[in-house]
């Protein structure tokens, strides 16, 4: 391959993976190779100056700007990114630059958190505006109303200015991020692959509720802009914000050579492993603002700071054992158990081997010597076996063919590498299957938590769905065991269960957590056939005439209502007196039947919720994106890039006067 060609296709490829990181929030290599690309990308760059056009990837700050959780904002101060350095020559020849075009300069040394970087803006103190970096130059998206909920957002300043601007970085700390995946397994959705993707997916999401229960945090990092006030320095700044209540960069330091700020950042890499939240570099910026302005910045970058990345570390060791366990879900999951090693200031001694797919990748087998790393510092994984240590008796691992908990065969799920126990009676997913049934969005039964019903399936009173309903016959032994409490709590979960029985039936076919079956498409389902028995007679082709339900949903509605232990359970709920209708409202109609609806901007009466709700309620289907196939686009204030869109495909714009209109016709 000639070299321009080799330049084009690294430019083709980098594209794609800021594509991947910036917009879709789901990366597909690490930050290291990521790094290594661009690299290389800047070498070619340097060797031929030519070649460079203002599209090139080293000439971007970030990605676009989208519409999702807001309307387009333009940027008051460009939300820069930052160069890169690699090695402590290059952090000691930073300094030196600096050292030379300034007198005596002061570094700060702080953690690069790795996150979502956001802009707040306060007008006499109120918080008025929250932005996204979008394309860090020119337009972000207004997520406002996300980031009042975030914990760490000060809404109100005690002493404010007439303006101030700050940026920082929105994450989610290891602990949140492990419960958010955990709800999503139990949920059966798809499960986030780090705390940066999810706290990126959350903050750009539309429903504020499910961006509060997520437990997103954020650090300030910089003061953007002041109006009726100066900062001399970064810390003073820090200061300000301090007392202000205002969450800043945790343990800066503030350097004057050199060998100092290596330090700080020696410092910062071997505690992050101790932190609760994920790093993905040093930060070394200049203290004063002075300074600051003497030198600018690019079209890209400050030229007042860097960023290190840390080299990736990673330890050889010994497989002890490979332990297979069944997930929530039935999931057959397998795990490396090794010698303890020490990665990143922690001991790690198991690593997920993910599905048979990756062992037989690996080549892996029990008494195998492999090279382990952390993932973003903290997800202890396995990038090789090194081979030339294997000994004579070791052999590829392979996962049983049948369930570990309840010996049922196994089967592969569809178009994955998945392997999983399809039994729903399988002990290993009563629970999943109970906090599922009992949410919110199923049967929504009140202070039934996640520790009462681990504790009600360890002590055998709960084993399927059906048994929920039969606690009541258990009463006195549940109170004298004290597993929900004592007597009135006892008897106001009890209460709860037995209203629960009156819900409408798509809550109750939501709750049996069918694969592929949540709670649009069993409302889709249960306003076609109206009982819960009438599904279970349906066959595929009745089926796959549903809205929204296709032959991949309609196969696992097919397959849990022919499993025998399922119609059994359905007995018991009808004989416990559980609803098995759908329960028609009263300003229920089909007006909008065959219409699809788009909702953008800020509706004047309502939010967004409420209409998509009245819309569904009446007939008609909401989506999230513009195309031929909308009908109405239902436009609010500063109604953005949507309606640019809508306008262009020729779809009809309309007010929430004129839908308003519409549902009294």
């Amino acid at each position: 391959m000639s070299p321009i060609d080799r330049y084009q296709e690294l430019m083709k490829t980098i594209r794609e993976h800021m594509e991947r990181y910036y917009d879709q929030d789901a990366p597909t290599i690490t930050d290291q190779e990521y790094d290594a690309l661009m690299q290389e990308l800047k070498a070619m760059e340097k060797e031929h100056p030519e070649w460079v056009t203002p599209d090139s990837p080293t000439q971007k700050v970030g990605g676009s700007a989208k519409r999702e959780a807001g309307v387009l904002v333009r940027h008051n101060v460009p939300m820069l990114s930052l160069s890169d350095v690699f090695s402590k020559e290059e952090v000691t020849a930073f300094v030196e630059d600096m050292q030379e075009q300034l007198e005596d300069p002061e570094f700060v040394v702080e953690y690069k958190i790795d996150g979502l970087s956001l802009v707040l803006r306060y007008e006499d103190g109120v918080l008025k505006l929250a932005e996204t970096r979008g394309d860090g130059i020119n337009f972000g998206e207004d997520v406002t109303a996300n980031a009042k909920v975030i914990r760490d957002v000060k809404k109100k300043l005690k002493q404010p200015f007439p303006y101030l601007e700050v940026r920082g970085e929105v994450y989610m700390t290891n602990e949140d991020f492990e419960k958010v995946n955990e709800r999503q397994e139990i949920a059966g959705k798809r499960m986030f692959a780090n705390p940066r993707n999810c706290a990126a997916g959350t903050l750009r999401q539309l429903d504020t509720a499910v961006t509060k229960e997520r437990g997103l945090s954020m650090f300030v990092f910089n003061i953007q802009q002041v109006r009726g006030g100066t900062f001399e320095t970064h810390t003073q700044g820090y200061e300000y914000l301090k007392k202000q209540g205002v969450r800043v960069i945790e343990d800066y330091r503030v350097c004057h050579t050199a060998d100092e700020v290596w330090e700080a950042i020696c410092a910062i890499g071997e505690n992050r492993g101790n932190l609760p939240y994920d790093i993905d570099g040093a930060v070394v910026k200049l203290n004063r603002i002075a300074d600051r302005e003497k030198l600018g910045a690019t079209s890209k970058v400050p030229k007042w700071a860097v960023a290190y990345k840390y080299p990736p570390e990673e330890k050889e060791a010994k497989i002890l054992d490979i332990e297979v366990s069944v997930g929530r879900t039935g999931r057959i999951t397998p795990t490396a158990v090794f010698e303890p090693v020490r990665l990143c200031g922690t001991s790690v001694s198991r690593a997920t081997l993910h599905n048979q797919d990756f062992i037989d990748q690996l080549d892996v087998g029990i008494g195998d010597v492999v090279k382990v790393y952390k993932s973003g510092e903290i997800i202890p994984k396995i990038r090789e076996v090194v081979k030339e240590k294997r000994d004579s008796g070791v052999r590829r691992f392979q996962l049983p063919d049948t369930c570990p908990v309840c010996g049922t065969k196994t089967v592969r799920e569809k178009d994955t590498a998945d392997m999983k126990c399809p039994s729903p009676s399988c002990p290993a997913q009563v629970e999943r299957r109970i906090i599922n049934f009992v949410s919110r969005d199923a049967m929504d039964i009140k202070g039934f938590g996640t520790v009462y019903i681990e504790e009600l399936v360890r002590r055998g009173f709960i084993q399927n769905i059906a048994d929920i309903f039969e606690l009541s016959k258990h009463r006195d032994q549940l109170i004298e065991e004290g597993i929900i409490g004592k007597e009135k709590n006892t008897d106001k979960l009890l209460d709860a269960i037995e209203g629960a029985k009156k819900r409408d039936a798509y809550q109750l076919l939501t709750g049996f957590g069918i694969p592929n079956v949540g709670k649009a498409a069993a409302k889709a389902v249960m306003k076609q056939f109206g009982t819960i028995p009438k599904v279970a007679e349906a066959d595929t082709e009745q089926l796959v005439e549903v809205p929204d339900i296709g032959e991949v949903s309609a196969g696992c509605i097919r397959s849990f209502f022919a499993d025998e232990d399922n119609q059994k359970m359905l007995r018991r709920l009808t004989e416990a007196g559980v609803n098995m209708e759908r329960i028609v409202q009263e300003d229920e109609s089909e007006r909008f039947a065959g219409m699809t609806f788009v909702i953008t901007g800020t509706l004047p009466e309502m939010d967004r919720k409420q209409a998509a709700e009245l819309i569904e309620k009446n007939g008609g289907k909401v989506s999230g994106s513009v195309s031929k196939k909308t009908t109405y686009l239902l436009a609010g204030d500063n109604a953005g890039s949507k309606l640019a869109k809508a306008n262009s495909l020729g779809v009809q714009v309309i007010s929430e006067e004129a839908f308003l209109e519409m549902l009294k016709a």
